[in-house]
């Protein structure tokens, strides 16, 4: 039994769009380009679940967040992540309709994995792997072998796809096989579909 594993960002979604992480920034009155740096110095943590909402906002913000902010910024946060690659799904889509075994696993807050739970196309996914509900995050080792031990399968026979080089570099350690995204058209031909 053979296992494809699509990350979400950047392979399943179009990466987040400037306008929107722009638009979180100015809906608390930050600098985007102090937000942005923040979003994603302290984003792994975010990720890991070592951080509350309540923390990494008001970290990427450098001052308290509000209640309201977080709920705001969490709503946003999902949204700009909610683009689809309709290459891509329409790739999940041949693989569902075949009966494959398909499976997710994303870095991505536990706000994140919630709203991403709703979006029909995920929620096509019948398993889910998500950071923050696991307490570790891509690249390291450890979650690729929790991977594969919810799935019940060798390392060996999960097809890992993930836009970023440093997610693929670590799941080839811990023995999957991979594929560095780049389109849906290679994808499509790397798969054979």
């Amino acid at each position: 039994m053979t296992w494809t594993v699509f990350d979400y960002g950047g392979v399943l979604s179009l990466p987040q769009p400037e306008s929107d992480a722009d638009a979180m920034a100015e809906a608390v009155g930050a600098d985007p380009e102090t937000f942005k740096r923040g979003y994603w110095d302290h984003r792994l943590d975010f990720d890991r679940a070592t951080l509350t909402p309540e923390t990494y906002w008001s970290t990427v913000l450098g001052r308290p967040a509000t209640a309201a902010e977080v709920a705001r910024l969490d709503e946003m946060d999902v949204a700009s992540w909610s683009h689809p690659d309709q290459g891509t799904l329409a790739i999940l889509d041949a693989l569902l309709a075949r009966g494959a075994d398909v499976a997710l696993l994303s870095n991505a807050p536990a706000s994140v994995a919630d709203g991403l739970d709703r979006l029909p196309w995920i929620a096509a996914i019948e398993h889910r792997f998500y950071s923050a509900r696991m307490g570790m995050v891509k690249p390291d080792l450890e979650i690729y072998a929790a991977l594969a031990e919810g799935l019940g399968a060798a390392p060996g026979d999960i097809v890992f796809i993930d836009d970023r080089k440093d997610n693929i570099e670590g799941a080839e350690r811990a023995g999957l096989t991979t594929h560095h995204f780049t389109d849906a058209a290679s994808l499509r031909a790397a798969l054979s579909l």
